[in-house]
Parts: structure tokens; C-alpha cells; sequence
């Protein structure tokens, strides 16, 4: 604050014998700090001061000079010779400017009573501060009793006559704050009783916080408050040019610093900030929302010559929609396909072309199909009509391929190809396209969709259709062929010129499938569907005798399959998985008491066991001192606390990442042991499958669990995100990781009882360890678990059907466990049992249910997983063998290439669980239930997708247009889709 000294010496006198014994250090000024206003300096006063001593005779003000000729005003008292000294100096009445509290600086010189000749009693070393609040200077005469005293105020060094001879002056500073002051202004006192001092300045003042430009906003001067702790809030105005849905606010402290910003205006669009303003966007540049950083450059093929725009306009022949982001480079229409050809299969033409050579700087290039045919009756074009097929779609392809189908025979077409992109329909041009012409071939007729039952009898059945929509020339005769429900390597095969048969020879009550094709000069045609249709009643006398056949045929298949399985169960699997008979109770035993042991391996220990838990955590988990961790970042949210992440620098190694579960504040001792027993059961374990616990804080705030850091998080979580992404080898090298890590907590003897691909974690190299040993907390809190059963929760998806009704968890209910974490990750993450509820989980696997094979899953893998849920759990696998058998696939790559037989699958889906028996679908919604998409059934509604005609047309781009996002079900309904269009080809699926 002060920067130079000077000093002044001049002989003072006192009423008594003492000779000149003071030299006073007056302080030249520089300024003051730019939070504090003076509301009195006795130093910048440049006439009489005007403060009045009472008595007349006790302080005596002394005027002198500077080196610089500016007036010094000191007042000095040394009644030290005299008993009882009572000595009153009064200021002018001072304005407080409205400040509630001041502060009042005192510079003082002081001398030793011990250093006086005589060693006078009744010298003082101290004096005293008063003031007294008053709204005008009315008031001055005020009596001693009014005032309020401030303080004593002592010196921290004082002079001695020494001191005098050397010049050297040692003054002292003391500040006091006075409030709060509730009237306009007040007179400062300051009392001598008895003290030998010179008063050399006083300066009175107040704090502010000085006006400031913070985040944009304006905030004025503040006067601090009248409590030395108190916040003023206060709120700011947006300069030039900026805005704020919420005034932006800042604390004014009692020291007059500004304290906790609160929100910030921003710059208009068009404007940007610059040095705590805001300034204008120039010329070839823009600012298009206040949400920008910064005014930025026109995007290429645009530009603005005005200032503060928010847009800049395309150069001509380029176009921006109104869905195109500002910063985006002005584009236009993309030149013609490329490189065009067709190929004719009868009444079909495939039409492939190569992509344009320039898109016009966009992305969304699609193409449209248009078609005219030539008129047999006057040889001019027109337009093919409606009943021509484009597969996928006429208009708006991404794929440079079409089929066009249900052309005429023997007609010549041209087909033109456009390509368009966002901004073709802004062009004033047109489309650039190319064209084929091509002549179609003699086709056989299509389908036959109409077959009826007539008259029916118990051994015939008469039977009529009629002709194919496109018979593509003269119906030269009709196929028809039939055979018993079931027994279809036994048909026959009637051939007729009429649109109707009688078929005879037939069994009673029995029903026989019919399929009936048309042929012309160019061949046969497809057989129409199967219809079915049933024969009369059984007469009593032939009833027994029918029955022989189906008795012997029932004999002999039995036969066959026992003979199957017994040449399966005897040749075994040369790294099989043994079926011998488990001992229930033993597991059980290793569930309820860790501490069996397993031949010769390290067994696992219950912390349950332990009188104190306290004692298994500093058993089993090591205690890290709070400094080696340092919080960087919150990644996630647990039971008991936040989950975060950071480094651990232990002394004498480096540095790692490692994830830090915290306990939150508030925590009772109950909570402090279900967290901590965690870490007990995680510090047995030493796998690389396994989860590693680094170790605990326990003896500082935040308890805390330290563990590796998995940077891919969880396993479902991860393979959502990356559906689809990785080879079968991959996924099988995940699974083998959980086999292996399960495979090391069995033979400990410890049981997960909550093994899900959620519990599950995935590090950078894709290595998969098995983790949450919380068993306590998910049984009662997993939002999954909403099955209660002798008073705790279980995830019922993933829990074997005796740990369901009996609570009896074992290492092979963890199999269970681990065969739906193996569909989990085939399947890419989907949910288990889907929308299912759990009480319909519950009973469909009671009633032998079992989730159908993910899609693309090898044979060899869904057949592990059916393993793992045979209902007898003495006949699951262990962990052992499905380590063996995986490892197995992994060095064998091929047998992981035969896939599930899909209609295999459908079956055990639709059929088993009961969702449709035939493929004539009436509606959208009863096709996507048939596949168990049918929550997609609103979103295929409301995107216009509501017949089945328009269904076959779509692509995956539609489908995530519509809403399917998740890869394996826009595969699964693509599949469906192609299945379908084959299907309608043939005459199969009924529209």
C-alpha cells in the first residue's frame, strides 16, 4: 500500500519540563486500493482539520510541512506528568455514503514509559477509540457517556529517547471496523488517559466491490454489508449486443472481492466475444446462434457482404436446404448414374448402375425408377402402371440395384434412373439420369392364389382354383398335387385342363395338403401354397383298422430315436462335459459355509463368518493411504455413492488408472459393512477373469473401493453400443473369459448368484471379467429382481428355475446364469425373454421354454446354451467342461460355421411359445408379433407402413428411419422381410 517513506522531526513541547523529545514518520500516499472509497484522510486535507480538543490544553494539533510543501496535520498528547488524564479529540461529523460498515486506520507514534526520566506511574501506554452515529452535524456537542467505544488501542512498537537521537521513528498501524451504522453519519474520539502519543494520520473508509464486466454482464459498484460475513447478491446487466434467459449474478464478499458467478449472457448471433464484449461479425463471415463460439467463416460456395449475419447465401447453381446446418458447405444436385445395365430373367429385369461421378458435395444421394412400356395396340409409350413390383422400391434407393417384376411377356420397356439428392428439388434443372431400354422374355404363369373346397366325402375331396393373375400366355394344362398331412414323401400328382378335380382314394377323417401350378408354352409356373383340407368322418367298422398303420409307423420311429440317443450318450464328446450325478447338498454347503475346502485348492471364506466384518476387510484387502488416489472424474452412479475414476501412484510403482467407489455421506454402520463386505469377498480373489481389487480407504472420508479400471464399462452396455461389430471368434473369446473366471470361483467354492452380462466388465483389449459380489444388495434393490421369494429378490431372468422356487443356489444355477449371459452376447445385448413379464418368464421355463437361438448363432454355441438349462441342473455342464468345449470351437474355427437352422428357430419361437400357425398374416401388427418385434407395431403405423405390400419394400435405412435402431432387430426383420418377398413370389404368404 505505501511505497516511500519520509520523515519528519520537530520539537514538541509539554506542559511540563520536558525538552523536545518526538520526531514523527509521516507517510507519503500513492493512492488506495480501487475496493475501498475514503470517506476521511487527515493527510489530504489541506486547510484546518477543525477537530476540537477537550480539555483545550490536552491535545494540541502541530502543522507543518513536507519535503513537497504539503501540510502534515498531528495531533499529540503527553500529559504524563499529571494524575487522572481525561483527553478528548473530536472529529468533523462524517458522511458514511451509505456504507453500513467502515473501517477506521490509525497511524500512531508511541513512547516507553519505561524510557521517561523518572518512572512516572502514571504514564500509559495505550489509548481508547469512540464514535457516535447522528443523521447531521447538529449534534456535535456530545457527551462523554454517548459515545460507543470501538477498542484500546496499544502499539506494537514504541520509541525511546535512544530512538530520538538516531531520527529513527517507529510508527504504528492499527485498523478497526465500526457497524453496523443505521444513521447518515457519525464523529469519530479518541481518548488519552495518560499516554505520551502523536497521532500522525487518520483515514476512514469503506469496501466496495468496484463495477466489473464478468461473463458479459455488467455489475455496478457494490457497497460491501454490514456483517463481516455476509453475501450480497447482486445481479448484472448484459452488455452491448448479448442476452441471458437468466440475469447473470455474482456475490459481493464483505472484503469487496467478487465472489460465486452464477450464469452468463452471450452474444447475439451475428456477434461474438471478444476482450469482455461483444463485436460484430464481419463481412464473409457469420454467427448463426448464440450457442456458436465464435463468428466463423462462410462454409465453401457461400458468402455475405453484410455484417452481422447469422447465414451466409450459396453461390449460384448451389443450393442449402432448410434442414442443412449453417456451417455447412452450400451443395447441388449430383451428376447422372453411371455405367447402367440390365438383366432379364422372363418377366423380371435386374437393373444395376454405378454410382455419379459427383454427388454435389452431399451424402444423400438416392435414386428413382421410372418405367414406360411400349402399347401392343398404337406402339407408343405409356406408363407401366400400378401392377408393376420394384423390390426394394420405386423411389428413394440407396442401393444402386432394383428388381423390377410383373412386367408383360414380350414387351419392350424403358426404364430411366435418376439420381437425386436434398437438394435436386431447389435445382431449376433436369434430373440427371440414364436410360435402358429392354424387351422382356416369355414367362411361365404365376402363382395360383384362389383354391376352394367343394363337395366333400369320407374317402374324396373336389377341389377348384382359379387361374393365375398373370397366366403370361395359354394355360396349356394345371398340375395338381396332394399328399396326408405329414407324409409329404408320399404325394400324388393329378394333371388336368379344367380349373377343377375330384380327388378320391382318400382316408376318412384325415387332411391332406393340395398345391396346384399352371403350365404354358414357356414351362410351368411355381406351386401355389399349401391349402388343407379335410375328409369326412371315420365309419365305426374301419375305425380299428386304421389305426394299424399309424401304430406300426409310431413303433418304428421310437425305435429309431431311442437308437439315436443311445449311440450319442455312448460315443461321447471327446471334450464333452460329464453327466455324473452332483451332490446338491454339497454345494449347498459350500454356499452357506466358505470354509471347505476343495481338494488342495484356496478356498473361499465367508466375511459373513467373522464376529467383527471390520476384521475380514483388513484381512483380505489392503488399506491405501488417501493421498496415492486422486478423484478426476464421476463415471458413474452405485448403490452406496458415486463411482469414479482416477490415478493411484503407490510408492515404488507407476501410476495406474483404477475406478473408486465412494460411500456416501451419512452413511450408518449397517451401510458401511454391505459396502465394505465387497471388498472382502473381492480381495480373495487373484484371476484374470476376475475382477481386481487394488484395495480400501477406511480411515479418511469418503470410505472408498479401489478396483482396476475396465475402460469399456459394462459388458451389455458395450455390446449395444457396438452391435453387430466383431467376428464369432471375438464373441467367443469373451465367453471363454466369464467360463474361465467362473470356472476359478467354483472350484473356490463361492457362488455368484448374480451372474448377468451386466455384472460383467470389458477392458480395452476386450478381456471380460466377472464382478459385483454384492449379492446381499441385488437381491433386495435390482430393479430386475421383481420376483420376491422367502422375503429377498432375485434377478428372474438370469436365475436357474430351483433357485426360483427354493432358493437353492448352486455352481450350476450359476451355469444356468452363464447359458443366458451366452445369449446375451450372441444376441448383442438384447433383453432375455424380451417384454416378457416375469411371471410369464416363470412359467413359460416351467412349462420347458427355452429362449430360441440369437440370430447368426452357431449351432455348436446354442447348443452349449441349452445344456446350461437343462431343468435337471445334476445334468449342466460344469465350468471345467465348458471351458474345455469352448476352447475346442476357438481352435477349430469351422465348426462355429453352421449356423441354426432358421425355420428351426422360427418354430421354437412362434410355435412352441404360441404366437401364429400359418404364414397368412392379416395386418402388420399380427407379422411383427409373429416375430416377436410386435412393440414396433405403433412406430410402423404412424411412418405410413400399413399395409404388407408397402412392408416388402423397405430397407434397413427405413427401418432406422422408423425407429429400430438396435442392428439385430432391423436383421431380424430384414430376414423376416426377404423371406416374405420369396414367399409372394412363389404364392406362399398370402396378402
Amino acid at each position: 500500500m505505501f511505497s516511500q517513506w519520509s520523515y519528519v522531526r520537530r520539537r514538541l513541547f509539554c506542559t511540563n519540563v520536558w525538552t523536545c523529545f518526538l520526531c514523527l514518520v509521516i507517510l507519503r500516499t500513492f493512492g488506495i486500493p480501487d475496493n475501498e472509497v475514503n470517506l476521511l484522510d487527515s493527510r489530504s486535507v489541506m486547510g484546518d482539520l477543525g477537530w476540537i480538543a477537550y480539555p483545550k490544553n490536552g491535545w494540541e494539533e502541530i502543522g507543518e510541512v513536507d519535503e513537497n510543501y504539503a501540510p502534515i496535520h498531528t495531533y499529540q498528547v503527553c500529559k504524563v506528568m499529571e494524575h487522572n488524564q481525561n483527553n478528548w479529540l473530536q472529529t468533523n461529523w462524517i458522511l458514511n455514503e451509505g456504507a453500513q460498515r467502515v473501517f477506521v486506520e490509525l497511524k500512531f507514534t508511541l513512547r516507553d514509559c519505561n524510557s521517561l526520566p523518572g518512572g512516572l506511574g502514571t504514564c500509559k501506554e495505550t489509548f481508547n477509540v469512540h464514535y457516535y452515529e447522528s443523521d447531521d452535524e447538529e449534534g456535535r456537542n456530545v457527551r462523554e457517556s454517548q459515545y460507543t467505544k470501538i477498542d484500546t488501542i496499544a502499539a506494537d512498537e514504541s520509541f525511546t529517547e535512544l530512538d530520538l537521537g538516531d531520527r529513527v521513528m517507529k510508527l504504528n498501524t492499527e485498523v478497526r471496523d465500526v457497524g453496523p451504522l443505521t444513521k447518515k453519519g457519525f464523529y469519530l474520539a479518541f481518548q488519552d488517559v495518560g499516554a505520551c502519543i502523536a497521532l500522525v494520520s487518520v483515514r476512514v473508509f469503506y469496501k466496495k466491490c468496484p463495477a466489473a464486466v464478468r461473463n458479459l454482464a455488467l455489475f455496478p459498484d457494490t457497497v460491501t454489508g454490514a456483517d463481516s460475513s455476509q453475501l450480497l447478491e447482486v445481479s448484472g446487466t448484459c452488455v452491448n449486443s448479448s442476452v441471458a434467459e437468466d440475469l447473470p449474478r455474482m456475490h459481493c464478499s464483505a472484503e469487496g472481492e467478487w465472489l460465486v458467478p452464477i450464469g452468463k449472457c452471450m452474444c447475439q448471433a451475428g456477434y461474438e466475444e471478444v476482450n469482455d464484449t461483444c463485436q460484430v461479425c464481419k463481412p464473409g463471415f457469420f454467427r448463426s446462434s448464440i450457442q456458436s463460439l465464435s463468428c466463423s467463416k462462410c462454409p465453401p460456395y457461400s458468402y455475405t457482404k453484410l455484417e452481422a449475419s447469422t447465414s451466409c447465401q450459396c453461390e449460384d447453381s448451389y443450393y442449402r436446404r432448410d434442414t442443412d446446418p449453417p456451417n455447412m458447405a452450400c451443395t447441388k444436385p449430383p451428376s447422372a448414374p453411371r455405367n447402367a445395365i440390365s438383366n432379364v430373367n422372363e418377366t423380371s429385369v435386374l437393373l444395376e448402375w454405378a454410382a455419379p461421378e459427383e454427388t454435389g458435395g452431399r451424402k444423400d444421394v438416392s435414386y428413382n425408377i421410372l418405367c414406360r412400356k411400349v402399347a401392343a395396340d398404337s406402339g407408343r409409350y405409356e406408363e407401366c402402371g400400378g401392377q408393376v413390383r420394384y423390390l426394394p422400391r420405386q423411389r428413394g434407393l440407396r442401393n444402386s440395384t432394383v428388381m423390377v417384376a410383373d412386367l408383360l411377356a414380350h414387351t419392350n420397356y424403358t426404364f430411366v434412373v435418376e439420381a437425386v439428392n436434398g437438394v435436386s428439388d431447389l435445382a431449376a434443372l433436369l434430373r440427371p439420369s440414364v436410360s435402358l431400354n429392354v424387351t422382356t422374355n416369355q414367362a411361365a404363369p404365376s402363382p395360383i392364389s384362389v383354391v376352394r373346397k367343394g363337395k366333400t366325402a369320407k374317402n374324396s375331396i373336389n377341389v377348384s382354383w382359379q387361374e393365375p393373375d398373370r397366366p403370361n400366355g395359354i394355360i396349356l394344362e394345371y398340375e395338381i398335387k396332394y399328399f396326408e398331412k405329414d407324409q409329404e414323401t408320399s404325394y400324388t400328382i393329378i394333371k388336368s385342363k379344367e380349373t377343377r378335380i375330384v380327388a378320391d382314394g382318400l382316408k376318412p377323417s384325415s387332411v391332406y395338403v393340395f398345391q396346384i401350378r399352371a403350365r404354358t408354352s414357356a414351362g410351368y409356373g411355381g406351386f401355389s401354397r399349401r391349402f388343407e383340407f379335410e375328409t369326412g368322418p371315420f365309419l365305426a367298422a374301419s375305425s380299428d383298422q386304421s389305426q394299424v398303420p399309424i401304430v406300426a409307423v409310431s413303433i418304428i420311429v421310437g425305435v429309431i430315436l431311442l437308437a439315436l440317443v443311445t449311440g450319442f450318450l455312448l460315443s461321447g464328446r471327446r471334450c464333452g462335459y460329464s453327466k455324473a450325478k452332483q451332490d446338491p447338498d454339497e454345494e449347498k454347503m459350500h454356499f452357506h459355509n466358505g470354509h471347505i475346502k476343495f481338494s488342495g485348492i484356496r478356498t473361499y471364506i465367508d466375511p459373513h463368518t467373522y464376529e467383527d466384518p471390520n476384521q475380514a476387510v483388513h484381512e483380505f484387502a489392503k488399506e491405501i493411504d488417501v493421498s496415492c488416489i486422486s478423484i478426476e472424474r464421476v463415471i458413474g452412479a452405485g448403490e452406496f455413492g458415486e463411482v469414479c475414476s482416477g490415478p493411484l501412484k503407490l510408492p515404488g510403482k507407476r501410476e495406474i488408472l483404477v475406478a473408486i467407489k465412494t460411500l456416501k455421506a451419512g452413511y450408518t454402520e449397517k451401510q458401511r459393512r454391505e459396502f465394505l463386505g465387497e471388498a472382502s469377498i473381492m480381495g480373495q480373489f487373484d484371476h484374470p477373469n476376475i475382477i481386481h481389487l487394488e484395495g480400501v480407504v477406511t480411515k479418511s472420508k469418503p470410505v472408498m473401493i479401489i478396483t482396476e479400471y475396465m475402460e469399456n464399462g459394462s459388458l451389455d452396455t458395450f455390446l449395444k453400443k457396438n452391435d453387430g461389430q466383431f467376428t464369432v471368434i471375438q464373441l467367443v473369446g469373451m465367453l471363454r473369459g466369464i467360463a474361465s473366471g467362473m470356472r476359478y470361483l467354483s472350484d473356490m467354492g463361492y457362488v455368484h448368484r448374480d451372474l448377468a452380462a451386466r455384472n460383467i466388465l470389458v477392458n480395452s483389449n476386450l478381456v471380460c471379467k466377472v464382478s459385483d459380489f454384492g449379492l446381499s444388495r441385488v437381491l433386495e434393490d435390482d430393479p430386475e429382481a421383481a420376483y420376491t421369494t422367502r422375503g429377498g429378490k432375485i434377478p428372474i431372468r438370469w436365475t436357474a428355475p430351483e433357485a426360483i422356487s427354493f432358493r437353492k443356489f448352486t455352481s450350476a444355477s450359476d451355469v444356468w446364469s452363464y447359458g443366458i449371459v451366452m445369449w446375451e452376447v450372441m444376441s448383442y445385448g438384447e433383453r432375455p425373454y424380451w417384454e416378457m413379464s416375469n411371471q410369464d418368464v416363470i412359467k413359460a421355463v416351467e412349462d420347458s421354454y427355452r429362449l430360441p437361438g440369437p440370430m447368426d448363432c452357431p449351432s455348436a454355441l446354442y447348443q452349449l446354451m441349452t445344456d446350461c438349462w437343462q431343468k435337471d441342473r445334476n445334468s449342466r455342464p460344469k465350468f471345467e467342461e465348458i471351458v474345455c468345449l469352448l476352447d475346442k470351437l476357438i481352435r477349430n474355427p469351422s465348426s462355429l460355421k453352421t449356423l441354426i437352422n432358421s425355420s428351426k428357430r422360427v418354430s421354437n419361437l412362434l410355435v412352441e411359445y404360441g404366437a401364429i400357425e400359418s404364414t397368412v398374416y392379416r395386418s402388420v401388427g399380427e407379422w411383427l408379433e409373429a416375430i416377436k418385434m410386435g412393440r414396433y407395431t405403433e412406430l410402423f403405423t404412424d411412418s405410413g407402413y400399413t399395409t404388407l405390400e408397402v412392408v416388402t419394400q423397405m430397407t434397413s435405412e427405413d427401418l432406422r428411419r422408423v425407429g429400430v435402431t438396435l442392428a439385430g432387430h432391423q436383421k431380424k426383420i430384414i430376414n423376416s422381410i426377404q423371406e416374405m418377398r420369396v414367399q409372394m413370389m412363389n404364392g406362399q404368404v398370402q396378402i
